[in-house]
């Protein structure tokens, strides 16, 4: 498993720097203005209609159900299995596409009201490009299932970076043709993106561990029923992890013109961390864990889940800690050039500085969501997460109308919060975990003041730098190199001293018995 996460862990860093590197071009280009915020908002729909076919929860969905067929020895009844899955899902993918190409006038005029006409007719025909990139996410995400139950991490590791490098050529590219500069570039960028890197790659990859497709039998088949009754809460519910970027796009435009961007902007920030520390970890425990439920295992499977648990969230701390210190020199560095205005910066980094207090629980979710999926527990966190959606949206307008964009940011970590600490609690009332939450929340803790501290001094470092040095491009690549030492250096200072001073006092307690 270890080896899996790092090889999960070293295609989500590169895909995530190729993510920055685009929103840096795309910053560059187009700024923070209406005009990108068609941009986001155009994304809305397709997003929907990927959640509604499950095609963020296909590889959670399938791996359980092609691991019992490989467990038993009947690979080919699995191939048998894929086969009739993939004809309704084909189909459902194509039906949801023609209702939301005629409904989209109407749901993006519902869903932003802020919009005008002419910026409501631009984000309709954004929308309507970018929706065939979603037939090739949901089949890609099959493809990549098998390849995932198969132990094969390498190929579907590349979807997301051969997608975002076509993004990033896509936009260059259109702007060099057409003369200026436009959405629309990176938007066929994204449909070229997912074709290649989602969908014929992964294909590839699923033919190479053996994929064997028969689309001439029944479309009656029992791996189709028991995909329904798995996929079927994940369709249906509504959970504020897949909704949370909708939120923050429909409550940041009623913020106002450009809000939507920088909190993309904030939050795909933010995203760094999550998926090389804990995306990294989901993926790569979640076949394990399919399998040790399958096999009966339940006791190693629960010590499983600990251990990537206690892992996740020490490093998710410390890169939470440093991510809210370092917030300013970092949005300034990434983005401020060209359109990208001071302003702007400073919006995006107030956002970021509380976006990054959600890192440890985004954490937290992945690996935990995880474990219940892995026992076959769908119901729990879709009914929980569609409480906490509901909850969200007050929350939602409440902190929007009397914070303004720090307030959507805010909301975002509340909902989050109560979302990851529910299904914690959930999960380790349960008789087999009983007692073993004190033991993850121990290791947790043991890098709070480590992180704390270096972070501070991280913060005092970079500002001071900053005064010194003035505003610039320079001074804030300096604050960050110099504030990330000063963490590292800090954090390991503190960590040192913890463990000295808890080894003397073990050492003290250990004493009286001895003698």
């Amino acid at each position: 498993m270890g080896i899996a996460a790092l090889i999960v862990s070293g295609g989500v860093l590169l895909s995530r720097i190729l993510g920055q590197v685009r929103e840096m071009i795309f910053a560059g280009m187009l700024g923070a203005d209406a005009v990108t915020d068609q941009y986001v908002a155009a994304f809305r729909i397709p997003d929907f209609l990927n959640y509604l076919l499950a095609g963020g929860f296909l590889s959670i969905t399938f791996i359980p159900i092609f691991s019992r067929y490989l467990a038993r020895g009947s690979e080919a009844e699995g191939w048998q299995a894929l086969s009739a899955i993939l004809k309704p899902i084909t189909a459902g993918a194509i039906g949801l596409l023609i209702i939301g190409w005629n409904f989209a006038p109407g749901v993006i005029e519902a869903i932003y009201p802020e919009f005008t006409e002419e910026q409501i007719d631009i984000t309709v025909r954004l929308t309507r490009i970018a929706m065939p990139a979603q037939i090739f996410f949901v089949l890609g995400a099959l493809f990549s299932s098998v390849q995932y139950a198969k132990g094969q991490f390498l190929i579907p590791t590349l979807a997301p970076i051969i997608y975002n490098l076509s993004m990033i050529i896509g936009g260059i590219a259109f702007a060099l043709v057409t003369g200026h500069p436009d959405p629309e570039g990176f938007i066929w960028g994204a449909v070229i993106g997912a074709f290649v890197g989602n969908f014929a790659l992964q294909w590839w990859g699923a033919q190479r561990v053996g994929m064997r497709l028969n689309f001439t039998g029944k479309w009656k088949h029992p791996a189709l029923r028991e995909y329904v009754v798995i996929a079927l809460p994940l369709m249906i519910g509504q959970s504020i992890v897949m909704l949370d970027e909708s939120f923050m796009s429909i409550f940041g435009d009623l913020v106002g013109d450009g809000a939507q961007t920088q909190l993309q902007y904030a939050r795909r920030t933010m995203l760094v961390p999550v998926g090389v520390i804990a995306q990294a970890a989901g993926v790569a425990a979640y076949p394990f864990l399919a399998r040790l439920f399958a096999a009966g295992r339940h006791t190693e499977m629960a010590a499983t889940v600990d251990k990537a648990l206690r892992w996740v969230l020490a490093l998710s701390i410390g890169a939470a800690a440093l991510l809210a210190a370092l917030s300013q020199p970092a949005i300034q560095v990434l983005f401020q050039r060209f359109h990208f205005t001071p302003v702007d910066t400073t919006a995006t980094a107030s956002a970021l500085f509380f976006f990054a207090f959600a890192v440890p629980l985004w954490g937290g979710l992945q690996v935990i969501t995880r474990a219940f999926y892995a026992s076959r527990n769908m119901w729990t966190p879709v009914l929980v997460g569609t409480g906490t959606t509901i909850l969200a949206i007050p929350i939602y307008w409440r902190l929007q109308l009397s914070h303004g964009l720090p307030g959507v940011a805010v909301s975002g970590v509340l909902a989050l919060s109560i979302y990851t600490i529910a299904l914690a609690i959930l999960w380790y009332r349960q008789p087999l975990n009983r007692g073993r939450l004190g033991t993850v929340l121990d290791t947790a803790g043991r890098a709070v003041v480590p992180s704390i501290l270096g972070g501070f001094g991280a913060y005092s470092l970079a500002r001071a730098t900053t005064h010194f040095l003035g505003e610039s491009f320079i001074s804030a690549l300096l604050s960050l190199i110099i504030g990330v030492l000063a963490f590292a250096i800090t954090a390991l200072v503190a960590t040192t001293l913890m463990w000295r001073i808890q080894s003397r006092t073990e050492a003290t307690n250990e004493t009286p018995a001895g003698r």
